[in-house]
């Protein structure tokens, strides 16, 4: 078994998990390229989801999810864009977010659509 080794890691594995209980297939995790990165790419159906995960041990700077931003949604676009023509994927996506808190790592919230 891996070693999970930061709490970004455990979030994100966390979330997976919750997705796959949901019954979302994940097929990549922190799909990257010197561009952009993706945490969660997962499919339900005849759907892509890119999935931003975003964890907060407390609410004190405010809900994870909070911290999708305009400028964040358009990272998430270019890096939806770069994969679906990495993958030749002509059929539907979306943007998703995870929100995992505390210091139990539960889901909070799931967005699956942007």
């Amino acid at each position: 078994m891996k070693m999970l080794t930061s709490s970004g890691q455990v979030a994100e594995e966390t979330a997976a998990y919750y997705l796959e209980a949901l019954g979302y297939k994940i097929l990549e995790r922190n799909w990257k390229t010197r561009y952009c990165e993706i945490d969660i790419v997962a499919q339900k159906d005849k759907q892509i989801y890119f999935v931003e995960v975003k964890y907060r041990r407390t609410t004190h700077q405010g809900f994870g999810l909070d911290y999708v931003t305009n400028k964040k949604l358009q990272q998430m676009r270019f890096a939806a864009e770069i994969w679906t023509s990495n993958y030749n994927w002509t059929d539907n996506y979306c943007l998703s977010a995870v929100e995992v808190s505390g210091e139990d790592y539960k889901v909070t919230e799931f967005i699956d659509e942007l």
